[in-house]
Protein backbone atom coordinates (compact mmCIF):
# COMPACT_ATOMS: atom_id res chain seq x y z
CA UNK A 1 0.00 0.00 0.00
CA UNK A 2 1.24 3.65 -0.86
CA UNK A 3 0.35 5.64 2.09
CA UNK A 4 1.13 8.68 0.20
CA UNK A 5 -2.03 8.96 -1.70
CA UNK A 6 -4.74 8.05 0.94
CA UNK A 7 -6.40 11.63 1.00
CA UNK A 8 -10.29 11.63 0.30
CA UNK A 9 -13.81 12.98 1.61
CA UNK A 10 -15.50 11.05 4.40
CA UNK A 11 -18.83 12.60 3.10
CA UNK A 12 -19.14 13.52 6.82
CA UNK A 13 -21.78 15.85 8.11
CA UNK A 14 -21.04 16.99 11.64
CA UNK A 15 -23.89 17.73 14.13
CA UNK A 16 -23.43 20.87 16.37
CA UNK A 17 -20.49 20.68 18.85
CA UNK A 18 -22.65 20.56 22.58
CA UNK A 19 -20.54 21.25 25.41
CA UNK A 20 -20.96 18.48 28.45
CA UNK A 21 -20.31 19.59 31.89
CA UNK A 22 -19.60 17.48 34.99
CA UNK A 23 -22.12 16.90 37.44
CA UNK A 24 -20.24 17.17 40.29
CA UNK A 25 -17.49 19.78 39.58
CA UNK A 26 -15.54 20.79 43.24
CA UNK A 27 -16.93 23.55 45.22
CA UNK A 28 -14.95 25.98 45.18
CA UNK A 29 -13.31 25.70 41.91
CA UNK A 30 -10.34 23.70 42.44
CA UNK A 31 -6.93 24.97 40.89
CA UNK A 32 -4.59 21.68 39.78
CA UNK A 33 -0.74 22.60 39.71
CA UNK A 34 1.07 21.86 36.30
CA UNK A 35 4.31 20.31 36.78
CA UNK A 36 7.55 21.19 34.71
CA UNK A 37 6.68 18.16 32.51
CA UNK A 38 3.28 19.12 32.23
CA UNK A 39 4.34 22.62 30.84
CA UNK A 40 6.42 21.12 27.94
CA UNK A 41 3.35 19.52 26.60
CA UNK A 42 0.28 22.20 26.34
CA UNK A 43 -0.84 20.99 22.66
CA UNK A 44 -3.50 18.52 21.79
CA UNK A 45 -2.90 14.57 20.89
CA UNK A 46 -5.63 13.19 18.87
CA UNK A 47 -6.63 9.48 18.88
CA UNK A 48 -9.29 7.32 17.49
CA UNK A 49 -10.44 4.30 17.50
CA UNK A 50 -12.55 2.30 14.92
CA UNK A 51 -14.89 -0.38 15.22
CA UNK A 52 -16.87 -2.67 13.13
CA UNK A 53 -21.30 -3.08 13.59
CA UNK A 54 -21.27 -6.50 14.85
CA UNK A 55 -24.70 -8.10 15.21
CA UNK A 56 -23.31 -10.83 17.60
CA UNK A 57 -23.29 -8.21 20.03
CA UNK A 58 -27.36 -7.48 19.92
CA UNK A 59 -26.24 -3.52 19.68
CA UNK A 60 -28.44 -2.92 16.58
CA UNK A 61 -30.81 -0.82 18.20
CA UNK A 62 -28.29 1.02 20.63
CA UNK A 63 -27.39 4.71 19.13
CA UNK A 64 -23.36 5.05 20.10
CA UNK A 65 -23.59 8.77 19.69
CA UNK A 66 -26.18 8.70 22.46
CA UNK A 67 -24.20 6.22 24.62
CA UNK A 68 -20.89 7.46 24.30
CA UNK A 69 -22.95 11.31 25.57
CA UNK A 70 -24.25 9.94 28.31
CA UNK A 71 -21.87 8.12 29.59
CA UNK A 72 -19.56 11.18 29.61
CA UNK A 73 -21.84 13.65 30.93
CA UNK A 74 -22.97 11.67 33.23
CA UNK A 75 -20.39 9.35 34.81
CA UNK A 76 -16.86 9.96 33.58
CA UNK A 77 -16.85 13.95 33.99
CA UNK A 78 -17.53 12.82 37.66
CA UNK A 79 -14.23 11.35 38.36
CA UNK A 80 -12.98 13.58 35.52
CA UNK A 81 -14.07 16.49 36.11
CA UNK A 82 -11.01 18.65 35.39
CA UNK A 83 -11.38 17.60 32.00
CA UNK A 84 -13.87 20.13 31.95
CA UNK A 85 -11.84 22.51 33.10
CA UNK A 86 -9.13 25.31 30.94
CA UNK A 87 -5.87 26.14 31.21
CA UNK A 88 -4.63 29.44 32.46
CA UNK A 89 -1.44 31.28 32.67
CA UNK A 90 -1.08 32.27 36.18
CA UNK A 91 0.96 35.88 35.75
CA UNK A 92 2.09 35.88 39.26
CA UNK A 93 3.48 32.40 39.66
CA UNK A 94 4.78 32.92 35.50
CA UNK A 95 3.53 29.51 34.60
CA UNK A 96 0.51 27.24 33.36
CA UNK A 97 -2.13 26.10 35.98
CA UNK A 98 -4.92 23.87 35.21
CA UNK A 99 -8.56 25.59 36.70
CA UNK A 100 -11.24 22.95 36.73
CA UNK A 101 -14.15 25.86 36.19
CA UNK A 102 -16.39 23.41 34.66
CA UNK A 103 -16.75 25.06 31.15
CA UNK A 104 -17.32 21.88 29.75
CA UNK A 105 -15.84 19.86 26.94
CA UNK A 106 -17.08 19.33 23.36
CA UNK A 107 -18.91 16.52 22.39
CA UNK A 108 -19.86 16.18 18.27
CA UNK A 109 -22.06 13.51 16.93
CA UNK A 110 -21.45 12.85 13.18
CA UNK A 111 -22.67 10.75 10.29
CA UNK A 112 -20.82 9.42 7.05
CA UNK A 113 -22.55 8.16 3.80
CA UNK A 114 -19.40 5.75 3.62
CA UNK A 115 -18.76 2.36 4.96
CA UNK A 116 -15.75 0.82 6.83
CA UNK A 117 -14.57 -1.13 3.89
CA UNK A 118 -14.36 2.25 1.85
CA UNK A 119 -12.00 3.98 3.66
CA UNK A 120 -9.35 1.45 2.64
CA UNK A 121 -6.70 -0.02 4.78
CA UNK A 122 -7.27 0.86 8.34
CA UNK A 123 -4.06 -0.65 9.37
CA UNK A 124 -2.04 2.62 9.33
CA UNK A 125 -2.93 6.44 9.92
CA UNK A 126 -4.25 8.26 6.95
CA UNK A 127 -4.91 11.67 6.34
CA UNK A 128 -8.78 11.81 5.64
CA UNK A 129 -9.34 10.19 9.15
CA UNK A 130 -8.63 13.84 10.25
CA UNK A 131 -12.28 14.53 9.69
CA UNK A 132 -13.02 12.25 12.06
CA UNK A 133 -11.89 14.40 15.37
CA UNK A 134 -12.75 17.71 16.31
CA UNK A 135 -10.11 19.68 16.92
CA UNK A 136 -8.86 22.29 19.80
CA UNK A 137 -8.52 24.88 17.59
CA UNK A 138 -10.92 28.56 16.48
CA UNK A 139 -10.17 29.99 19.95
CA UNK A 140 -9.09 32.98 20.93
CA UNK A 141 -7.09 32.35 23.67
CA UNK A 142 -5.56 29.38 25.54
CA UNK A 143 -7.73 29.92 28.54
CA UNK A 144 -11.22 29.37 25.79
CA UNK A 145 -9.57 26.27 24.28
CA UNK A 146 -11.76 23.08 26.07
CA UNK A 147 -9.14 20.42 26.76
CA UNK A 148 -11.27 17.62 25.94
CA UNK A 149 -13.09 16.62 22.57
CA UNK A 150 -15.12 13.81 21.97
CA UNK A 151 -16.25 13.04 18.05
CA UNK A 152 -18.71 10.11 17.23
CA UNK A 153 -19.00 9.01 13.76
CA UNK A 154 -21.22 6.68 12.69
CA UNK A 155 -20.61 5.14 8.59
CA UNK A 156 -23.30 3.62 6.80
CA UNK A 157 -22.45 -0.40 7.32
CA UNK A 158 -22.92 0.46 11.03
CA UNK A 159 -19.57 0.59 12.12
CA UNK A 160 -18.29 3.94 13.66
CA UNK A 161 -15.72 5.73 15.38
CA UNK A 162 -14.87 7.78 18.44
CA UNK A 163 -12.02 10.05 17.95
CA UNK A 164 -10.32 12.19 21.17
CA UNK A 165 -8.30 15.32 21.04
CA UNK A 166 -6.83 15.78 24.60
CA UNK A 167 -4.42 17.92 25.77
CA UNK A 168 -1.02 16.52 26.33
CA UNK A 169 -0.67 19.03 29.33
CA UNK A 170 -3.68 17.14 31.55
CA UNK A 171 -2.76 13.30 30.45
CA UNK A 172 0.07 11.08 29.61
CA UNK A 173 -0.46 7.93 27.60
CA UNK A 174 -1.00 5.56 30.48
CA UNK A 175 -3.44 8.19 32.04
CA UNK A 176 -5.19 8.46 28.82
CA UNK A 177 -5.29 4.63 28.23
CA UNK A 178 -6.96 4.27 31.96
CA UNK A 179 -9.69 6.70 31.00
CA UNK A 180 -10.67 5.46 27.79
CA UNK A 181 -10.80 1.92 29.33
CA UNK A 182 -13.23 3.30 31.88
CA UNK A 183 -15.23 5.38 29.46
CA UNK A 184 -15.85 2.01 27.26
CA UNK A 185 -16.46 -0.03 30.54
CA UNK A 186 -19.42 2.35 31.40
CA UNK A 187 -20.64 2.23 27.44
CA UNK A 188 -21.04 -1.40 27.83
CA UNK A 189 -22.94 -0.93 30.73
CA UNK A 190 -20.74 -1.71 33.55
CA UNK A 191 -22.22 1.01 36.27
CA UNK A 192 -19.65 -0.24 39.07
CA UNK A 193 -16.62 1.10 36.52
CA UNK A 194 -15.96 4.02 38.24
CA UNK A 195 -16.91 2.69 41.97
CA UNK A 196 -14.64 3.67 44.82
CA UNK A 197 -12.67 5.41 41.98
CA UNK A 198 -10.55 8.36 42.65
CA UNK A 199 -8.04 10.27 40.57
CA UNK A 200 -4.86 11.83 42.23
CA UNK A 201 -4.36 15.38 40.83
CA UNK A 202 -1.66 16.46 42.72
CA UNK A 203 1.15 17.01 40.79
CA UNK A 204 3.28 18.75 43.04
CA UNK A 205 4.75 15.25 43.38
CA UNK A 206 7.19 16.14 40.60
CA UNK A 207 7.89 19.44 41.39
CA UNK A 208 11.45 21.31 41.32
CA UNK A 209 13.29 21.82 44.52
CA UNK A 210 14.16 24.75 46.41
CA UNK A 211 17.08 25.33 45.86
CA UNK A 212 17.42 23.39 42.46
CA UNK A 213 19.76 20.50 41.86
CA UNK A 214 20.60 20.68 38.34
CA UNK A 215 23.67 17.95 37.92
CA UNK A 216 22.95 16.51 34.64
CA UNK A 217 23.77 18.14 31.32
CA UNK A 218 19.99 16.94 30.02
CA UNK A 219 20.99 17.11 26.07
CA UNK A 220 17.89 15.31 25.31
CA UNK A 221 16.48 18.74 26.04
CA UNK A 222 17.26 22.63 24.55
CA UNK A 223 16.71 25.67 25.47
CA UNK A 224 14.13 26.92 22.37
CA UNK A 225 10.71 28.65 23.13
CA UNK A 226 7.18 26.87 22.87
CA UNK A 227 6.46 28.91 19.42
CA UNK A 228 9.40 26.99 17.84
CA UNK A 229 8.28 23.64 18.98
CA UNK A 230 5.88 21.67 17.18
CA UNK A 231 5.38 17.94 17.60
CA UNK A 232 3.57 15.30 15.30
CA UNK A 233 0.28 15.57 17.39
CA UNK A 234 -0.12 19.51 17.71
CA UNK A 235 -1.19 21.30 15.04
CA UNK A 236 0.96 20.22 12.74
CA UNK A 237 -1.48 18.48 9.56
CA UNK A 238 -1.22 16.55 6.60
CA UNK A 239 -3.10 18.43 3.88
CA UNK A 240 -4.58 15.36 1.47
CA UNK A 241 -3.77 17.98 -1.47
CA UNK A 242 -0.29 18.08 -1.17
CA UNK A 243 0.84 14.51 -0.97
CA UNK A 244 1.73 14.32 -4.50
CA UNK A 245 4.11 16.91 -4.38
CA UNK A 246 7.52 16.70 -4.89
CA UNK A 247 8.00 18.79 -1.71
CA UNK A 248 6.16 16.72 0.47
CA UNK A 249 7.38 14.01 3.30
CA UNK A 250 6.75 10.63 1.58
CA UNK A 251 5.27 8.46 4.37
CA UNK A 252 6.20 4.60 5.04
CA UNK A 253 4.19 2.46 7.37
CA UNK A 254 7.17 -0.62 7.77
CA UNK A 255 5.73 -4.13 9.45
CA UNK A 256 8.88 -5.75 11.79
CA UNK A 257 7.10 -8.84 12.86
CA UNK A 258 8.12 -11.16 15.72
CA UNK A 259 11.06 -12.92 13.85
CA UNK A 260 12.19 -9.81 12.12
CA UNK A 261 12.44 -8.20 15.87
CA UNK A 262 13.51 -11.43 17.36
CA UNK A 263 16.85 -11.34 14.86
CA UNK A 264 17.32 -7.99 15.53
CA UNK A 265 17.89 -8.79 19.50
CA UNK A 266 19.51 -12.16 18.59
CA UNK A 267 21.69 -9.51 16.50
CA UNK A 268 22.49 -7.34 19.38
CA UNK A 269 24.54 -9.86 21.36
CA UNK A 270 22.81 -8.60 24.80
CA UNK A 271 19.96 -8.96 26.11
CA UNK A 272 17.54 -5.94 25.46
CA UNK A 273 14.05 -5.77 24.71
CA UNK A 274 12.03 -5.28 22.02
CA UNK A 275 11.52 -1.68 22.05
CA UNK A 276 16.00 -1.30 22.36
CA UNK A 277 16.53 -3.45 19.75
CA UNK A 278 13.95 -1.74 17.24
CA UNK A 279 14.49 1.58 18.20
CA UNK A 280 18.19 0.92 17.82
CA UNK A 281 17.41 -0.64 14.29
CA UNK A 282 15.60 2.68 13.14
CA UNK A 283 18.04 4.87 14.82
CA UNK A 284 21.12 3.14 12.78
CA UNK A 285 19.24 3.01 9.87
CA UNK A 286 18.07 6.53 9.57
CA UNK A 287 21.32 7.65 10.17
CA UNK A 288 22.58 6.00 7.54
CA UNK A 289 20.50 7.83 5.32
CA UNK A 290 19.71 11.12 6.72
CA UNK A 291 23.35 12.49 7.00
CA UNK A 292 26.25 13.13 4.74
CA UNK A 293 28.54 14.08 6.92
CA UNK A 294 30.04 11.25 9.31
CA UNK A 295 31.36 13.23 11.99
CA UNK A 296 27.76 14.52 13.24
CA UNK A 297 25.94 13.67 15.82
CA UNK A 298 23.27 12.35 16.15
CA UNK A 299 20.54 11.73 18.73
CA UNK A 300 17.49 9.75 19.11
CA UNK A 301 15.04 10.68 22.01
CA UNK A 302 12.32 8.41 23.64
CA UNK A 303 9.73 9.10 27.10
CA UNK A 304 10.49 6.84 29.86
CA UNK A 305 7.80 6.21 32.42
CA UNK A 306 8.84 7.46 35.63
CA UNK A 307 6.14 6.45 38.32
CA UNK A 308 8.45 3.64 39.27
CA UNK A 309 11.63 5.43 39.51
CA UNK A 310 10.99 7.87 41.76
CA UNK A 311 11.34 8.09 45.26
CA UNK A 312 8.81 7.45 46.96
CA UNK A 313 7.19 6.21 43.67
CA UNK A 314 3.96 8.05 42.64
CA UNK A 315 0.74 6.38 43.67
CA UNK A 316 -0.85 4.45 41.55
CA UNK A 317 -4.06 6.74 41.57
CA UNK A 318 -1.49 9.44 40.03
CA UNK A 319 -3.43 10.56 36.79
CA UNK A 320 -1.22 13.75 34.89
CA UNK A 321 2.47 13.35 33.26
CA UNK A 322 4.37 10.60 34.73
CA UNK A 323 7.12 10.28 32.03
CA UNK A 324 10.24 12.42 30.89
CA UNK A 325 12.81 12.22 27.95
CA UNK A 326 15.85 10.26 27.40
CA UNK A 327 18.00 9.98 25.14
CA UNK A 328 21.01 8.42 23.01
CA UNK A 329 23.76 9.97 20.65
CA UNK A 330 26.77 8.74 19.37
CA UNK A 331 28.66 10.81 15.76
CA UNK A 332 27.17 9.18 12.87
CA UNK A 333 30.25 7.60 11.77
CA UNK A 334 30.39 5.46 14.75
CA UNK A 335 26.45 4.33 14.63
CA UNK A 336 27.62 3.08 11.01
CA UNK A 337 30.76 1.42 11.38
CA UNK A 338 30.58 -0.24 15.05
CA UNK A 339 28.61 -3.53 15.54
CA UNK A 340 24.72 -3.66 15.78
CA UNK A 341 25.01 -4.18 19.86
CA UNK A 342 26.95 -0.71 20.25
CA UNK A 343 23.57 1.29 18.92
CA UNK A 344 21.92 -1.19 21.63
CA UNK A 345 23.92 -0.55 24.36
CA UNK A 346 23.90 3.07 23.57
CA UNK A 347 19.71 2.93 23.83
CA UNK A 348 19.65 1.17 26.80
CA UNK A 349 22.40 3.20 28.93
CA UNK A 350 19.96 6.33 27.83
CA UNK A 351 16.79 4.42 29.59
CA UNK A 352 18.89 2.81 32.38
CA UNK A 353 20.28 6.47 33.34
CA UNK A 354 16.79 7.91 34.63
CA UNK A 355 16.48 7.19 37.99
CA UNK A 356 15.52 9.29 40.57
CA UNK A 357 17.86 11.31 41.11
CA UNK A 358 18.22 12.13 36.72
CA UNK A 359 14.39 12.92 37.18
CA UNK A 360 14.55 15.54 39.49
CA UNK A 361 17.27 16.77 38.19
CA UNK A 362 15.50 17.21 34.63
CA UNK A 363 12.97 18.89 36.33
CA UNK A 364 15.07 21.50 38.33
CA UNK A 365 16.72 22.25 34.75
CA UNK A 366 13.43 22.79 33.31
CA UNK A 367 12.40 25.32 35.93
CA UNK A 368 15.46 27.07 34.87
CA UNK A 369 15.85 26.81 31.29
CA UNK A 370 11.89 26.57 29.99
CA UNK A 371 13.06 23.66 27.59
CA UNK A 372 11.99 21.45 25.35
CA UNK A 373 12.97 18.33 23.84
CA UNK A 374 16.00 18.76 21.42
CA UNK A 375 14.66 17.37 18.09
CA UNK A 376 16.72 19.81 16.11
CA UNK A 377 19.45 18.96 13.36
CA UNK A 378 18.20 15.80 12.37
CA UNK A 379 17.54 14.30 15.77
CA UNK A 380 14.39 12.56 16.28
CA UNK A 381 11.50 11.05 18.92
CA UNK A 382 10.09 7.71 18.76
CA UNK A 383 6.57 7.41 20.54
CA UNK A 384 6.05 3.39 21.80
CA UNK A 385 2.12 3.68 21.25
CA UNK A 386 2.55 -0.23 20.60
CA UNK A 387 2.84 -0.56 24.31
CA UNK A 388 -0.45 1.37 25.44
CA UNK A 389 -3.32 -1.15 25.52
CA UNK A 390 -5.92 0.93 22.66
CA UNK A 391 -6.52 -2.38 20.88
CA UNK A 392 -7.99 -3.62 23.69
CA UNK A 393 -10.61 -0.97 24.37
CA UNK A 394 -14.31 -2.40 23.63
CA UNK A 395 -17.57 -0.12 24.16
CA UNK A 396 -19.75 -3.37 23.32
CA UNK A 397 -19.11 -3.67 19.29
CA UNK A 398 -16.26 -5.82 20.24
CA UNK A 399 -12.39 -4.45 20.02
CA UNK A 400 -11.40 -2.01 17.65
CA UNK A 401 -10.02 -2.15 13.55
CA UNK A 402 -7.97 0.69 14.10
CA UNK A 403 -6.46 2.39 17.51
CA UNK A 404 -4.04 4.97 17.23
CA UNK A 405 -2.65 8.46 16.24
CA UNK A 406 -3.79 11.00 13.54
CA UNK A 407 -0.96 11.08 10.53
CA UNK A 408 2.17 13.48 11.00
CA UNK A 409 4.15 14.81 8.59
CA UNK A 410 6.94 15.42 10.81
CA UNK A 411 10.11 13.64 9.80
CA UNK A 412 11.34 13.92 13.64
CA UNK A 413 9.48 11.84 14.84
CA UNK A 414 8.32 8.13 14.54
CA UNK A 415 5.33 6.22 15.67
CA UNK A 416 5.63 2.37 16.72
CA UNK A 417 2.48 1.14 16.50
CA UNK A 418 0.67 -2.58 16.92
CA UNK A 419 1.43 -5.16 14.34
CA UNK A 420 -1.53 -6.85 12.55
CA UNK A 421 -3.21 -9.43 14.25
CA UNK A 422 -0.71 -8.30 17.13
CA UNK A 423 2.34 -9.61 15.15
CA UNK A 424 5.64 -7.22 15.77
CA UNK A 425 5.41 -3.75 15.20
CA UNK A 426 4.92 -1.00 12.47
CA UNK A 427 6.99 1.30 12.38
CA UNK A 428 5.22 4.94 10.71
CA UNK A 429 7.58 7.29 9.65
CA UNK A 430 8.29 10.37 7.25
CA UNK A 431 11.19 11.67 5.73
CA UNK A 432 12.08 13.29 2.66
CA UNK A 433 11.56 11.03 -0.69
CA UNK A 434 15.30 10.45 -1.62
CA UNK A 435 16.56 9.67 2.19
CA UNK A 436 13.35 7.47 2.69
CA UNK A 437 14.28 5.53 -0.63
CA UNK A 438 17.73 5.28 1.64
CA UNK A 439 15.98 4.23 4.57
CA UNK A 440 13.60 1.97 2.79
CA UNK A 441 16.65 0.13 1.11
CA UNK A 442 18.78 -0.46 5.22
CA UNK A 443 15.47 -1.12 7.22
CA UNK A 444 14.30 -4.43 6.45
CA UNK A 445 18.01 -5.69 6.46
CA UNK A 446 18.86 -7.48 9.61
Amino acid sequence: MDNNDLGFDLHIRKEPPVTLVSPKNPNPIETIYLSNIDQQLIFPVETLFIFKGNKSFNNNEVDIVETVKKALSEKLLVSYFFLAGRINFNILQQRLELVSNNAGILFVGANSDLRLDELGDLSAPNPSFRDLIHELEGFDSLADTPVFTVQVTKFKCGGFSIGYATNHSILDGRSAAEMFQKLAAICRGDETALDDYVLNTDRSYIKARNPLQIKFDHKEYTKQTFSNFSTPTSKTKVNPSILDSTDAPRFELVALNSNFISMLKKKAMVKCSSFEAVVAHIWKCRAAALYDDPTKVSSVLFAVDIRGKMEPPLPDSFVGNAVITASASAVVEDLLVEPFSFCVEMVKEGIQKVTNEYVRSAIDWWEMHKGVPAIIDGNFFVSAWWKLPFHELDFGWGKPVYAGPLVTSMHEFVLLLPGQNGDGINVWIALERDRMERFMSYILMC
